[in-house]
């Protein structure tokens, strides 16, 4: 009962502290993309002030719109608020954790993209609707990636639960599944920048109407509910982040303190590597993201494949 209520302090905080640092990880991405480019950039805690600025003003919302417009942020940082309960935050389990959590987790991640499509499609707007039609196709190719990655997980680990998935790995599983995984990074990597709506799939930072996709679903918003959005899109970014850490950590042999340490160093390197990917690549076309999408999942095939061919699996 000791390790057990030690492991659920350890989570507890490194939870606050992710919800509280969140906000970092574009302003990391901004100031790698400024360096490549040769500028300043915006500064590092842009983030917060623009937060704390759009939490004092007000929001104007038309009249041909019904409540979905105005509850699809609030629904949809609920929906990561619940995600948050079942991930191992700092390499601890989830005092929540339960037999196939991970399907609910998964579900939650998409419930606001849900509610956004549904808000954007509520005011009416042709352009708000091309960008939730893009959003849909694209976010139904990535889950088909997402989850064929989760069975690979499962494959290897034998649990049903997402920390069990993520932080239950020993050295022996190290050895034994250590030569899929490059595949297993490449069709996560593709995911989480569909998912977190980043180059080469979207650009955040773009004004081009026929390009947008995300952008254009968020346009009827601000104040506080762009404030909810912006935040959230910041704490998705760091949920899929950690997915990504969490498939090297914890490393075998080292102590609890090593293994946080490691993972927040960790996020932040994904946000520099996610800086220098949107600094080096440009943005696709939107016929060539399908068949990105598409590659992520023969990735990931590609992989379980392997398990079972050349190491027989654990089920």
């Amino acid at each position: 009962m000791k390790f057990e209520f030690n492991h659920s302090i350890i989570w507890g905080i490194s939870l606050l502290i992710s919800l509280l640092i969140c906000p970092l990880l574009p302003g990391i991405i901004n100031k790698v993309k400024a360096f490549f480019a040769g500028r300043r950039g915006p500064r590092l805690l842009q983030l917060y002030y623009d937060l704390g600025k759009l939490l004092c003003k007000g929001a104007v919302f038309s009249h041909t719109t019904s409540g979905v417009l105005q509850l699809a942020p609030v629904v949809s940082l609920a929906g990561l608020g619940g995600c948050i309960l079942l991930f191992p935050f700092g390499c601890a389990a989830s005092p929540l954790a339960f037999t196939g959590d991970v399907i609910l987790f998964a579900y939650l991640l998409a419930l606001g993209r849900v509610l956004t499509v549904l808000g954007a499609l509520d005011t009416g707007s042709s352009f708000e609707g091309m960008g939730a039609s893009r959003e849909i196709e694209f976010s139904a190719l990535a889950e088909g990636a997402l989850f064929t990655v989760i069975a690979f997980l499962i494959l290897i680990t034998g649990h049903f639960s997402l920390s069990d998935m993520l932080i239950g790995f020993e050295t022996n599983q190290w050895l034994r599944f250590c030569a899929p995984m490059p595949l297993i990074f490449g069709a996560f990597g593709l995911v989480l920048l569909t998912e977190a709506c980043r180059v080469p799939v979207d650009d955040p930072e773009t004004h081009l109407e026929l390009t947008m996709i995300h952008e254009a679903m968020i346009l009827d918003y601000g104040g506080p509910d762009m404030a909810l959005i912006e935040y959230g899109a910041a704490l998705k970014l760091w949920l899929l982040s950690s997915i990504a850490v969490l498939l090297v950590l914890p490393v075998p042999g080292s102590s609890m303190f090593w293994n946080i340490l490691l993972y927040f160093g960790g996020v932040f390197l994904m946000a520099i590597l996610i800086g220098i990917t949107e600094s080096v690549t440009a943005r696709f076309r939107m016929l060539k993201v399908p068949r990105m999408l598409t590659g992520a999942l023969g990735f990931a095939l590609i992989a379980i494949l392997w398990i079972r061919i050349f190491r027989g699996g654990l089920l």
